[in-house]
């Protein structure tokens, strides 16, 4: 999370421009993820440590709390034999007074521990939440990659589709077969104004042949010469 933190820091307005000064958003998004992953580790490593301190700090307090029931059970017996005659009723209570000393002793550390334990368990919980919150912006902004990998390539192909169109258009090339095409036409005018020009310049005798010449008049007349030369 530290790059969102060098971001975001400064504030809305500068963020919004160092987000649009970014070369490239894959790249930093994937760091930001990795970030992201280094805190998570930070934060797990720390937790174990303070939940290694819970446990300690719980394993004392049973101990401690056994230990004053001990020394509770221990003025009890010394009571019990003073009162059967094994020990005199001074020594017993001198006895029973230092064994409620000791309890009262204890009592106090396990009041202090069960305080640091409480606190431990706390800061556990905190650990536990800020991991939760780091796993789930992780899995958030893994998502959020894949989207904007499709988004980029999605952009990016359209960039270039659009760009080649503005270059075609710049390039002049729609204008260029506008010329082409007019260039055909007139090539085509001047084709058949050839043509015509043509026409024009046969001769007199030239256009009475054409007109005269007839395949089908010269093979009737072919057809009647034999029928005469077989009738003779």
């Amino acid at each position: 999370m530290n790059i969102f933190r060098r971001l975001f820091k400064i504030g809305e307005a500068h963020a919004n421009k160092a987000v649009d000064n970014l070369e490239d958003p894959i790249t930093m998004t994937e760091q930001g993820i990795r970030d992201m992953k280094e805190d998570l580790n930070k934060s797990v490593e720390a937790m174990a440590q303070v939940k290694a301190l819970a446990i300690r700090s719980k394993n004392d307090l049973n101990a401690y709390q056994e230990k004053a029931k001990d020394y509770e059970q221990k003025a009890v017996l010394i009571l019990k034999k003073a009162q059967k005659g094994d020990i005199s009723t001074d020594e017993a209570d001198r006895l029973a007074k230092e064994a409620l000393l000791k309890k009262e002793e204890t009592q106090a550390k396990i009041n202090q521990t069960q305080e640091e334990t409480e606190k431990y368990e706390k800061n556990v919980e905190k650990l536990k939440s800020s991991i939760d919150t780091i796993k789930g912006n992780i899995t958030k902004w893994e998502n959020e990659l894949k989207t904007l990998k499709a988004r980029v390539k999605v952009s990016d192909a359209t960039k270039n589709v659009n760009k080649q169109m503005a270059e075609l258009d710049s390039a002049g090339t729609v204008s260029m077969l506008e010329r082409m095409k007019e260039k055909v036409a007139q090539e085509e005018a001047l084709a058949e104004a050839y043509g015509e020009m043509a026409d024009q310049g046969k001769s007199i005798d030239q256009e009475l042949d054409e007109a005269a010449s007839s395949t089908d008049a010269q093979i009737e007349d072919e057809l009647e010469r034999l029928k005469k030369q077989l009738n003779s």
